[in-house]
């Protein structure tokens, strides 16, 4: 029977479909065992992600750049309440007007200004760049050589008026992108910037016009919430608050351009005053100007003062004699 089926050949056709049937026949074992294997594979990652734990305080998932500290909602709500009281009974606690700052940026208003950043080819710029205002970037020594009316020198002028430097400036921890935290640290670093180009003081009274320009001009929920310590001020200070610094500060900051998208470090060199006009921003009243009239005014009342006796004059010598 084997010869005889040897001495007929197959036709192509049954000679194409023995040698097909003969190829499954062998790869049916390896499909098998390769079926078995993505099952398995399946079935552990449905097994590890129903064994997931989800984000809570015991697990937290890894930061997302150095420093970063991911934060639940109940600690994010936590951080925001605790750090504008503690902001509100002690102003100078900058850490906690940092940490406000944070905790209430996320998560509308820091992607917002980050936006904005994307919208203008100099803030773009920014971005990509990302650098960094710090007192090796920009050196005192240098900035107080440059022209006079220079943005540098002015710069330089005021963190030397008010003892602080460019490395006052806490890092950002818990925003959690890595590029809106970017975001929020220049903010941040250009914080100085402002207040050299508007003259207002790193007192009270000046902070709380720079946090509202800086409301109306960035719309962070932080500066506007510092604008609770107005309360804090004494009634003449207030007084001045809301008559001159407020107005002020919510007209220019509307109408002026996004200072987040200025390259400080490209406006150096340039005249404060053409920057100022540039930008879109009045010099708002010298508060120092101010508050020194007031004190000659109180010092020259109390010297015009007479005081008054109730001693009696004494007897003429020449009246005894």
């Amino acid at each position: 029977m084997l010869l005889y089926s040897m001495k007929l050949p197959l036709s192509s056709r049954q000679r194409d479909l023995a040698i097909l049937t003969s190829i499954l026949r062998l790869s049916q074992p390896a499909c098998a065992s390769g079926t078995r294997s993505l099952h398995r594979l399946s079935d552990g990652k449905q097994q590890s992600s129903s064994h997931r734990q989800p984000f809570s305080v015991l697990n937290r998932p890894p930061p997302n750049y150095p420093g970063h500290v991911p934060l639940t909602s109940v600690e994010r709500v936590g951080l925001a309440v605790g750090s504008a009281i503690t902001s509100l009974i002690d102003p100078y606690r900058h850490d906690m007007v940092a940490a406000l700052g944070e905790a209430t940026a996320q998560p509308f208003f820091i992607s917002w200004l980050r936006k904005r950043m994307l919208s203008d080819p100099t803030g773009r710029r920014i971005l990509r760049d990302r650098p960094r205002i710090t007192s090796k970037s920009m050196p005192l020594e240098m900035l107080r050589k440059l022209p006079e009316n220079s943005v540098g020198r002015t710069y330089a002028a005021w963190l030397d008026r008010e003892g602080v430097t460019p490395d006052t400036r806490d890092a950002v921890r818990y925003i959690d992108n890595e590029e809106e935290a970017y975001v929020m640290q220049r903010y941040r670093e250009c914080h100085d910037f402002y207040h050299a180009v508007t003259g207002l003081p790193v007192w009270v009274e000046g902070e709380l016009g720079l946090k509202a320009f800086e409301f109306a001009n960035t719309g962070l929920p932080m500066t506007g919430l510092s604008l609770a310590a107005i309360v804090r001020l004494k009634p003449a200070e207030r007084q001045r608050m809301f008559q001159i610094f407020l107005p002020w500060a919510f007209s220019n900051g509307w109408r002026s351009k996004d200072l987040i998208s200025v390259y400080w470090e490209e406006e150096l060199e340039t005249d404060v005053a053409d920057l100022r006009k540039r930008l879109g921003i009045e010099q708002p009243p010298d508060l120092r100007i101010i508050r020194k009239k007031l004190r000659d005014e109180r010092r020259t009342a109390k010297a015009a003062q007479v005081p008054v006796t109730n001693s009696a004059p004494a007897p003429d010598p020449a009246s005894t004699v």
